[in-house]
């Protein structure tokens, strides 16, 4: 219990960091917000991996998960930056979000394939040594599987959304 609840303390502090650091580099509240969303659903891929293997979620799992959660951050500040930067140069949302993502696809899966291929051995090893740290290879293996998808359609979708609410917030006719 008290692990868990150190955990706990030191997740929350983890996101609150993160969070700042990406509105100082993003200078906006909002942004770090759609990258950090991505966070709840590599979930997804995590309990699916460990039902699939037939293995139970353990603290290694739970640690695995603040690891997992920083490599999905990278691929989305990765992806993000990129769109951001073309919409600056003057490209319209939609072509920005195109040639971003279709950009910034081969790093993103790069970064995750490198990863889970690292991690992949693990899997399969049959010691008693490795018995006790396949639940945080699985942690990672199958969220950053089911993450990378993720990332490369969600977050072009939550900046769409999120600029087609700011203009809607923001436009001169709604203050009229």
């Amino acid at each position: 219990a008290e692990t868990f609840s150190d955990m706990k303390r030191g997740g929350i502090l983890a996101i609150g960091v993160i969070y700042v650091i990406l509105a100082f580099i993003f200078q906006s509240y909002a942004l770090p917000i759609s990258i950090m969303s991505i966070i709840p659903f590599t979930l997804i891929g995590v309990i699916g991996g460990h039902w699939i293997t037939g293995f139970d979620i353990t603290i290694l799992s739970l640690v695995a998960i603040f690891g997992l959660a920083g490599i999905v951050i990278n691929d989305s500040i990765i992806m993000v930056s990129n769109i951001y930067e073309k919409i600056n140069n003057g490209i319209s949302l939609d072509s920005a979000i195109i040639q971003g993502s279709k950009e910034r696809l081969r790093a993103v899966m790069l970064t995750s394939l490198t990863t889970i291929g690292g991690l992949t051995p693990l899997l399969f090893e049959g010691s008693s040594q490795a018995q006790f740290l396949k639940p945080m290879a699985i942690t990672i293996v199958f969220g950053l599987i089911s993450s990378t998808l993720l990332v490369l359609i969600f977050i072009p979708v939550i900046i769409k959304i999120g600029v087609q609410i700011k203009t809607s917030l923001f436009s001169p006719k709604l203050r009229n």
